[in-house]
């Protein structure tokens, strides 16, 4: 999950200001995207996940570049993503789960961190808000949408 000091200390490392906003319900999710913001960074949330329609046509209707934590947000028309693969963790989860049912327990099973992360790029989403990506970034993407 994003932090949101971890953000804005790299934004003032480049010279940039992040402004902070905090949604809660379907409410507050418009006032986000207005105001003319240059870009939006989506963290992951279950919130968020259950609006991912909501968010990604917000992004579409204001024009603003967005970025988000899950693969899925690309796939459903956002311009870029980068977080933790879902569907590693979820394999963990497994792993996780037999361990258990095969008589560890769970206290003695060490916590752990994403260790595979995605970038998926929407060229068509791109195209739309009239951007153009670099080939690197594209080179280094894990899935780009066209």
């Amino acid at each position: 999950m994003i932090e949101s000091s971890e953000v804005q200390d790299a934004a003032q490392a480049i010279g940039q200001r992040i402004i902070v906003s905090k949604a809660g319900s379907e409410l507050d999710l418009v006032p986000a995207f207005t105001g003319t913001p240059a870009a939006l960074l989506i963290a992951g949330s279950p919130f968020f996940t259950r609006q991912r329609d909501q968010l990604v046509a917000l992004a579409a209707q204001h024009a603003v570049p967005t970025v988000y934590e899950w693969r899925e947000f690309a796939t459903a028309g956002g311009l870029i993503s980068y977080g933790p693969s879902l569907t590693d963790a979820y394999r963990q989860v497994g792993v996780y789960a037999a361990r258990i049912l095969n008589g560890d327990k769970p206290a003695d099973l060490p916590a752990q961190r994403p260790t595979k992360f995605e970038l998926a790029i929407n060229l068509k989403t791109a195209k739309a808000l009239g951007l153009e990506v670099p080939p690197t970034l594209l080179a280094r993407a894990d899935e780009v949408i066209e």
